[in-house]
């Protein structure tokens, strides 16, 4: 590759999106704004009950608090640049707006990946050692808990992003994303980016597999916990208090390994439409678990929907 045309840094990039494909733009536009409204609301509203609703203050809604606020912050750095992009065709970003942009996305996304981990060890003290879970799971282990997964989030993501943004970049950097993708930028460097690769597959070591493996060995135990409850009412009411996180857990999972373990085409001609669905998948992402998690819990859980009606009914009565 010519090195007469890099530049470290660049000036910015230009995100193409779908400018390829005009006539999707409006409908994703008014689609993707919807379910960012949907986003703020249902995680705003889960926030302000875990703290306004005394019954809520437990270590299981303190998490759900931080999910909350962390799906809030993870969609606010890429959604508002989507959005745009749709109405600006070849949308540029400056350099260090994309490097912000990317630092925040990585780190609320592998933050949450901990913070999922801790949620289940939270539900496997609970069902596993109900008698020890005041003990354990006290404000002095929960609260530093959660402040761990967002240190560790924000630690690999000031790791990767600074490694990437110190590369030379080619050519007229074109992005063919809608947002500053890790990968996607790291395509465009002049320079050898097998450290940069090296510390990628690390980096999912430690915030993909290892909480996966971890989620994995709680809910084996938990599990196994429930079925040697004699009632099946006592089995039921067990189960209820982890379902949602169960649920949450298989919907971000699920999205990341459709997202990146799908076959890819080797038919030369399907190359657009490949690259077009893999951009919708990686976008519908990005919306769609953040908008499912309140639904989740609200649907889930009977304490925060009980909570919610204690909310509307106060705002009511004050009115």
């Amino acid at each position: 590759m010519d090195r007469s045309n890099c530049t470290s840094p660049p000036v910015g990039f230009i995100l193409l999106g779908l400018s390829a494909h005009p006539k999707l733009e409006k409908m994703f536009f008014v689609l993707i704004l919807l379910m960012y409204l949907v986003i703020l609301l249902g995680n705003g509203v889960l926030i302000l009950v875990t703290i306004l609703d005394s019954h809520l203050h437990m270590p299981m809604y303190f998490f759900l608090g931080n999910l909350s606020l962390l799906d809030i912050c993870y969609t606010t750095s890429s959604v508002p640049l989507i959005l745009d992009s749709f109405l600006t065709p070849r949308e540029t970003i400056s350099f260090s707006a994309c490097a912000v942009q990317m630092f925040l996305s990585f780190a609320m996304g592998a933050t949450e990946c901990v913070l999922l981990g801790m949620m289940a060890f939270d539900r496997y003290v609970a069902i596993c050692n109900p008698l020890r879970y005041p003990i354990v799971m006290s404000k002095s282990a929960y609260v530093p808990m959660a402040a761990g997964s967002w240190a560790a989030g924000i630690t690999n993501s000031v790791v990767q992003i600074s490694q990437a943004m110190r590369l030379p970049f080619c050519g007229d950097s074109v992005i063919n994303h809608f947002t500053c993708e890790i990968l996607a930028v790291l395509k465009l460097a002049c320079a050898d980016i097998s450290i940069n690769v090296i510390s990628m597959v690390v980096s999912n070591i430690l915030f993909l597999a290892i909480p996966v493996l971890f989620i994995f060995v709680s809910y084996v135990s938990i599990i196994a916990t429930i079925l040697r409850i004699p009632s099946a009412e006592g089995r039921k009411k067990a189960f209820s208090t982890c379902s949602a996180h169960l649920a949450v857990v298989v919907v971000f999972y699920g999205t990341i390994l459709f997202m990146y373990g799908k076959p890819k085409s080797k038919d030369p001609l399907g190359a657009d439409k490949q690259d077009l669905s893999d951009k919708l998948i990686s976008l519908f992402y990005g919306v769609v678990t953040p908008m499912l998690n309140p639904i989740i819990y609200s649907l889930r859980n009977k304490d925060v929907k009980a909570a919610m009606r204690n909310l509307v009914f106060r705002k009511h009565f004050i009115q």
